[in-house]
């Protein structure tokens, strides 16, 4: 347990979870939340009161509210009906819209704030789809019961006194004593949680991701046994919990529960194929816990400003899938994994296609791939500017990206040795700077455009023109930037050439 609370503690600002003053510790917190939007919950508090419903924010709200996150975006639930909701909404806010009134939920946004309510939920699986019969409930405790996660189920009831706000807090399956642990357990049986919904085993793992909790050693079970289950879930539905996950304050502990549990072998197989068995004739690093490593540097090196980058942190995870099919031993022991970053960045676009995602997210992150080993053939330094030019051009607007992934990328037991990489990009990097001062690394274009080639070939607008034009960006690589003069006689030279 000790281990569980030093992960919470260092993401959140957590009372000691031995101190017995704990949970109420949190609940003052939540409570805090919510006297800070009186002004806006207690109109709306009474317009259900004066209907005989109850009121409740509820879920990932109370939640992070707990835990001292920001909370956005109020969810409540209701004793009322949708079309009772959506009356007294329309009574209450500016503009109102129905998020999905046949599954109880309607929205509404008042002095900028966005409030979803949806009535008590009793939903029904057959146990195929993770669609359920949505059917409304009559109780509170039953509405909790079917939610994800414990900690997820705690409400707080906008009950009034004397005409004022006076909160009330409902915890029927001790979720307030799993988020002072830090520990993600279900309500049911987890068994029971799975079957009914199993992206409900990827929501486990974006929380050990976002929130740093681990899970119960009966949910790590279920997800062992259960794993095949997540292939009744979209690509879509797995996608976009995987971005979640991703973007987590510790992805690499999200994407290890996936690869412990075997459920990654249905999402992500490349990821659990890292595991490579060492023998003594073909020794090598740890690749998995390796490329973890590597995620884990990434996103240390991530602009805080800028936010957590999906794109770098793809490509940190990835990074090395192409060594299990490229191993091979070398000769006098150990092993090689000789263009693995080809073979890697070909089985990452598949990987991700096949996960849905967007077109530029496949090709940047297979280029990000593609390019991660480019770095090792510098040595101490001694690329030429011709090199140095097609670092810069074949990376493009991903070269910042490249440059963290390189340097995440360079682990070593070996601290002299990391030392030196290091000290090698820092290198590179000044390389490219001034080469940069020089031309404007960030266009490489031909010295001459399309329409100047065509001009002096005589040439018509065709595939003939795009090769001169390729040939010409070729030449200003290996030699930097040429006067027109020279432009112009290496281009008839060439032309020349291929018409000899």
């Amino acid at each position: 347990m000790a281990g569980i609370v030093s992960k919470v503690t260092k993401l959140f600002d957590m009372p000691d979870p031995n101190d017995p003053l704990a949970p109420a510790a949190l609940m003052a917190r939540a409570q805090g939340v919510v006297e800070k939007q009186s002004a806006l919950l207690e109109p709306l508090a009474r317009l259900f009161a004066e209907r005989g419903e109850s009121l409740y924010i509820v879920g990932g709200s109370v939640r992070d509210a707990m835990l001292g996150r920001e909370v956005h975006d109020l969810d409540f639930t209701t004793s009322a009906r949708p079309a009772v909701i959506q009356e007294i909404l329309a009574e209450w806010g500016e503009k109102v819209w129905d998020t999905g009134i046949e599954f109880g939920t309607v929205s509404a946004i008042r002095h900028g704030e966005t409030v979803e309510i949806t009535t008590f939920r009793s939903d029904l699986y057959d146990g195929v789809t993770r669609n359920p019969e949505v059917t409304f409930g009559e109780t509170l405790d039953g509405d909790l019961v079917r939610r994800d996660f414990a900690c997820n189920a705690m409400a707080i009831e906008l009950s009034l006194d004397d005409d004022h706000l006076a909160p009330t807090f409902h915890d029927p399956v001790n979720g307030l004593a799993d988020l002072v642990a830090g520990v993600l357990d279900t309500p049911q049986e987890p068994e029971v949680s799975f079957r009914d919904d199993p992206l409900r085993m990827l929501r486990a793992a974006r929380f050990v991701s976002q929130l740093g909790f681990t899970v119960a050693d009966r949910v790590f079970d279920a997800m062992r046994d259960m794993a095949s289950e997540i292939e009744r879930i979209t690509a879509e539905r797995v996608q976009a919990e995987l971005d979640k996950l991703m973007l987590g304050a510790r992805p690499w502990e999200g994407i290890d529960l996936l690869v412990a549990t075997g459920v990654a072998e249905y999402i992500l197989p490349e990821i659990p194929a890292l595991q490579l068995e060492t023998d003594e004739h073909m020794q090598h690093k740890d690749v998995y816990r390796h490329s973890l490593t590597v995620l884990r540097q990434a996103t240390e090196l991530e602009d805080s400003d800028e936010g957590p980058d999906l794109k770098l942190r793809w490509a940190a995870l990835m990074h090395d899938i192409g060594k299990p099919a490229t191993r091979a031993p070398k000769e006098g022991g150990g092993v090689t994994f000789y263009h693995h970053e080809v073979v890697g960045a070909k089985m990452t676009r598949k990987r991700l296609k096949a996960l849905k995602y967007p077109k530029h997210v496949i090709s940047d992150v297979g280029q990000l791939v593609f390019l991660h080993m480019r770095f090792h053939g510098f040595g101490e330094g001694q690329w030429t500017d011709s090199a140095v030019r097609r670092y810069v051009t074949d990376a493009g607007e991903l070269l910042p990206k490249l440059h963290k992934l390189v340097r995440a990328d360079c682990t070593t037991r070996n601290p002299r040795k990391a030392a030196r990489l290091q000290r090698t990009y820092d290198h590179l990097e000044e390389r490219i700077a001034d080469i940069a001062a020089k031309e404007d690394l960030a266009r490489v274009r031909p010295d001459l455009d399309g329409n100047e080639i065509m001009q002096i070939l005589g040439l018509k607008p065709g595939p003939e023109v795009g090769k001169a034009w390729k040939y010409l960006k070729e030449l200003r690589l290996e030699r930097g930037e040429l006067d027109h003069d020279e432009a112009v006689a290496e281009l008839k030279t060439w032309w020349e050439n291929e018409n000899a």
